[in-house]
């Protein structure tokens, strides 16, 4: 086939295309899906121990 005599090649070139597909369509899939937000008393709680923590080592 094509000079390719070994069966491990083509399983090699095989899996390397598969999994490049494999991953384009899940990039195509989650394209558009938003990562989770944290709320408003999450990030201001985080805000607030920053400030203290500078704070104290100054």
């Amino acid at each position: 086939m094509i000079g390719i005599p070994d069966p491990g090649i083509w399983l090699a070139y095989g899996l390397a295309i598969g999994s490049a597909v494999l991953c384009l369509v899940y990039g195509i899939i989650n394209w558009n899906k938003g990562g989770e937000e944290d709320p408003p008393q999450e990030i201001a709680k985080w805000v607030a121990e920053e400030k203290s923590e500078v704070e104290d080592a100054v």
